[in-house]
């Protein structure tokens, strides 16, 4: 049983920053399983599809959507199971609900978190 948990959503005006967290538990986690993954961040707006941010494969490679290159930064300690996402500049169209995600290939699956509001006023 893999559980991911997210924080930092809020209420941030349009020019500023906010970090989101996420952390993976679970004893399942010192699994082979685990030993090669993606950690990352999808985010959803009201009345739209699912959008992929940012990722970050274990072995350090990551990826950004063009809407947030140059402005979102992700982390990872592999130590800790855990994954960041560094806003920075952050635009009224930034706000949606932020999901943090771990795959692994082998086997294939897919766990999520619940999902942090983060808003952008104009």
């Amino acid at each position: 049983q893999v559980q991911l948990v997210e924080s930092g959503g809020g209420l941030v005006q349009a020019g500023g920053s906010l970090r989101l967290s996420c952390a993976a538990r679970g004893s399942d986690l010192s699994g082979s399983a685990f030993s090669r993954n993606v950690m990352g961040w999808y985010r959803q707006a009201r009345g739209k599809q699912r959008e992929q941010v940012a990722l970050m494969h274990s072995t350090g490679l990551s990826d950004y959507s063009d809407s947030v290159k140059g402005r979102f930064t992700i982390s990872r300690d592999g130590s800790k199971n855990t994954v960041d996402l560094q806003m920075h500049s952050l635009k009224p169209e930034d706000t949606a609900v932020y999901f943090c995600y771990l795959f692994t290939p082998v086997p294939v699956r897919t766990y999520w978190g619940q999902g942090t509001q983060v808003t952008v006023s104009s």
